[in-house]
C-alpha cells in the first residue's frame, strides 16, 4: 500500500465544509463507541454491527446532519472506532502490562476518510471532487506525485487531513512495492543511542540531529507569546497557529532524517541486526524527552519497511548485557552510563557503543545460524530473489 499526499487549494467555504465533514465523522465514531460501551453482555458488538449502526444514525430524525456525509465515509469512521476496540481486546488477551488502552472519545478530529465512492478524480488527475452533500466540491491538488501511473480502481481510500499549515489529500493506492537490489554481502549490528543516533558494528557513528533541542528556544518563545494572549481572541489563534507550525516543522525534519537513514542502512547491508528495545518503558524515565527526540521507534518502523522493499533481513535481538559483555572474549564488565570506553583484561579497548554494536551483530548471527546465512547469501549471489522475513 502506497500513500501519496497532495496539498489542497480551495476557497474558504470549502475549508469550512471539510471541517464540517471531519466533525460528522468524529460524531459517528463517538456514537459507535458509545453503542459498544452501553451494550449488554448478550449483545455481541462487532465490526458489521457498527457499520449497520451508521445507517441508523443517517436515517434518524434526531441527527439530520449525519446524512450529509457519504455512506462509506460513515463506515470508515465506524471502522476507526472498531480498530480502537479490537486493539483494547488484543491487549487484554495478551495480558499486556500496564494500561490496556481503553477506547476514548475523540475531541478534535483532524481527518475524514472516504472509501471507493464519494469522490471523483479529474481526467488530468489535478482536481479532486467530493460528491456527497457536505458541499466540499472541487479541490485543486498541488504536489510532485503523478497519479497517471495508477488506475482509479487501485485507489482504495482518500483522506482529507487538516494540519497546522493547511489541508491535505492522501490517496491510499493498493500496490506492492518491491525494488530489485544486488546483494552486498555486508552484515551490520546497530546500537541506538543518545550521544550519537546510532553506532554500528564497524565503528561508524551517525550524529544525533536533536531537532527538538535545537528548536526549543524558539518554541519556548512562541509558547510565552501564546500564554500572554487573551483566551478566545484573534491574536491567540494566530499565536497558536505559529506554535503549531513550528512543532510541525520539527516533526517533518525528524521524519525526513529517519527515512533517509533507514533507507541507506537497508540498501547497504544484506542483514541488519538491531536491539529489541522496550521504548514505551524507556520513555517513562528521565531521558524521555531525548528518546522521543531521537525517534527510535520511527526508525525501527521505517527500517522494517525498507528491509521488506529491498529484500533484506532484519533481526531484533535481546538488548541485555550488549554494552557490558566484551566483544573479544565475552567477559562481563560492569560499567555505568558515564563510562564511554570499554576496557577489558584481554586487551580489548574500544568505544562502548562500538563494542555493543559488535555484540548485537554476533547475537543476531548466532540466532539465525552461520550455515543459514551462508546458504541465503549464496542464493542471492546466484541471482535468485529470496523472501526475507522480518
Amino acid at each position: 500500500m502506497l500513500v501519496f499526499e497532495f496539498k489542497i487549494k480551495a476557497q474558504k467555504y470549502q475549508y469550512l465544509a471539510i471541517d464540517e465533514a471531519m466533525r460528522i465523522g468524529q460524531f459517528v465514531r463517538n456514537k459507535c463507541l458509545r453503542l459498544w460501551m452501553d451494550a449488554n453482555k448478550e449483545d455481541q458488538i462487532n465490526r458489521n454491527k457498527l457499520n449497520k449502526y451508521t445507517k441508523v444514525l443517517s436515517d434518524s430524525e434526531e441527527y439530520p446532519f449525519v446524512h450529509k456525509l457519504n455512506s462509506m465515509a460513515r463506515q470508515a469512521s465506524a471502522e476507526r472506532a472498531w480498530a480502537s476496540i479490537s486493539r483494547f481486546y488484543d491487549n487484554c488477551k495478551q495480558k499486556k502490562p500496564g494500561k490496556k488502552g481503553y477506547p476514548k472519545f475523540k475531541k478534535f478530529s483532524r481527518s475524514v476518510e472516504y472509501k471507493t465512492c464519494g469522490w471523483k478524480l479529474s481526467n488530468d488527475r489535478k482536481y479532486l471532487s467530493i460528491t456527497d452533500s457536505t458541499g466540499i466540491g472541487k479541490l485543486k491538488l498541488v504536489g510532485s506525485r503523478d497519479l497517471h501511473f495508477y488506475q482509479k480502481n487501485q485507489i482504495k481510500r482518500v483522506r482529507l487531513v487538516r494540519r497546522a499549515d493547511g489541508y491535505y489529500a492522501q490517496f491510499c493506492i493498493e500496490i506492492t512495492r518491491i525494488e530489485n537490489s544486488n546483494s552486498t554481502g555486508n552484515y551490520l549490528g546497530i546500537d541506538l543511542g543518545l550521544e550519537s543516533f546510532y553506532t554500528d558494528s564497524t565503528g561508524k557513528k551517525v550524529e544525533n540531529p536533536r531537532f527538538l533541542r535545537k528548536s526549543e528556544k524558539k518554541l519556548k518563545k512562541l509558547q510565552r507569546k501564546l500564554s500572554k494572549c487573551k483566551k478566545g481572541s484573534t491574536n491567540r489563534r494566530k499565536a497558536q497557529a505559529r506554535l503549531a507550525r513550528q512543532h510541525l516543522k520539527v516533526s517533518r525534519q525528524r521524519k525526513d532524517f529517519v527515512v533517509k537513514t533507514a533507507r541507506c542502512v537497508a540498501m547497504s547491508n544484506d542483514i541488519v541486526v538491531i536491539e529489541n528495545l522496550n521504548i514505551k518503558g524507556l520513555v517513562r524515565t528521565k531521558l524521555a524527552k531525548s528518546i522521543n527526540d531521537a525517534s527510535w521507534s520511527m526508525f525501527r518502523d521505517w527500517l522494517e519497511y525498507f528491509c521488506k522493499v529491498f529484500d533484506r533481513k532484519l533481526i531484533a535481538v535481546n538488548p541485555n548485557y550488549t554494552s557490558q559483555d566484551c566483544s573479544n572474549c565475552g567477559q562481563r564488565i560492569k560499567k555505568s552510563l558515564s563510562t564511554r570506553t570499554h576496557i577489558c583484561s584481554c586487551g580489548a579497548r574500544l568505544d562502548r557503543d562500538h563494542n555493543a554494536g559488535i555484540n548485537i551483530l554476533n547475537k543476531g548471527i548466532d540466532s539465525v545460524g552461520h550455515t543459514q546465512i551462508a546458504q541465503e547469501y549464496w542464493v542471492n549471489a546466484s541471482g535468485q530473489m529470496s523472501q526475507w522475513m522480518c
